[in-house]
């Protein structure tokens, strides 16, 4: 009978658990496999830890890793799948919008050995706002314009992999993680089962817009070197049309020496301009910059409170 870890990234999930872990058990029940469950609480400020421990107590395949502090979702992720010992493992959230019904075709479509992971896509984002869901299809369709790593859209963390290929992912101790793109990056053949997106069971996301759009911008960091190329191009052209802009002045000057004054607006907004495009090209350098500061600096993803 093969092994099965279950990881669950959990911030602020006091709601969601008790109805979570019942509705995977249903599932599970008919199933082969010896499940073990992984909660992994991300400096949750409510009575998320309080519940791993119940469950704990009623379970004994049921373990639980506390954060001394919120590390964020991908630490969780990062250390649930560290710490799961499985043959195969499924990463999936607390607030049930990753159908557990899917788990016995997971399962299946692994066991044939044509697959290395199953994961899920939504098809669609019904519930969600217009505009979040606008940012996020605009997010995939630049990532994979700028990335040679294809992020799948609306791909979920929700996959179940083989022990071959989160060993691989857990190969790569990057600080800044981007799951979504290590899981494509480190190839291994994959399907992808398509569902109707699912509402929240209990609680509220804390995945607010501003946190997703940071969220984007990493993942682009990561994943692509365009926007540094983009630096570059800004560059080279602003070189160019301010030689253009000496030349033309050198030139007037020449032919009308009575005009210095004037054109003195354009100038400005020359200078303006370029001085922008500087600032711009300098920021963007600066990112990357910092993610290599926080990465040489070799400080933990996460640093554990609790662990049972």
């Amino acid at each position: 009978m093969k092994k099965l870890s279950i990881v669950v990234p959990c911030y602020n999930e006091q709601e969601s658990l008790p109805l979570f872990y019942p509705a995977v058990q249903k599932v599970l029940h008919d199933m082969p496999v010896k499940a073990e469950y992984w909660f992994v609480d991300d400096g949750s400020r409510d009575h998320t830890l309080q519940e791993m421990q119940k469950l704990h107590q009623e379970n004994e395949a049921v373990h639980y890793i506390s954060f001394s502090r919120n590390f964020g979702k991908e630490a969780a992720i990062y250390a649930g799948l560290k710490a799961a010992k499985g043959d195969y493992v499924v990463l999936i959230d607390v607030d049930l919008q990753d159908p557990p019904e899917f788990l016995p075709k997971m399962y299946q479509l692994l066991e044939s050995g044509e697959y290395d992971a199953v994961g899920c896509r939504r098809i669609d984002r019904t519930g969600e706002s217009k505009f979040k869901s606008f940012l996020s299809d605009q997010f995939y369709k630049v990532i994979n314009k700028m990335s040679k790593t294809e992020i799948v859209s609306g791909a979920r963390d929700y996959r179940m992999m083989t022990r071959q290929m989160v060993n691989a992912v857990l190969s790569i101790p990057e600080y800044s993680r981007f799951s979504k793109g290590i899981f494509s990056w480190v190839g291994f053949k994959t399907k992808y089962l398509e569902y109707h997106n699912v509402k929240r069971v209990a609680g509220d996301t804390d995945w607010t817009t501003k946190k997703l759009f940071k969220y984007a911008l990493s993942g682009i960091a990561d994943f692509s070197q365009a926007p540094l190329n983009l630096s570059v191009w800004i560059g080279i052209i602003s070189f160019i049309l301010s030689i253009s802009g000496m030349i033309f002045v050198i030139v007037r000057k020449i032919i009308n020496p009575g005009s210095s004054i004037f054109g003195w607006a354009s100038l400005v907004s020359v200078i303006l301009l370029i001085g922008g495009l500087q600032l711009l090209c300098i920021g963007i350098i600066g990112r990357y910059i910092g993610k290599i500061y926080l990465q040489v600096k070799n400080r933990p993803i996460y640093i554990i409170k609790e662990e049972k």
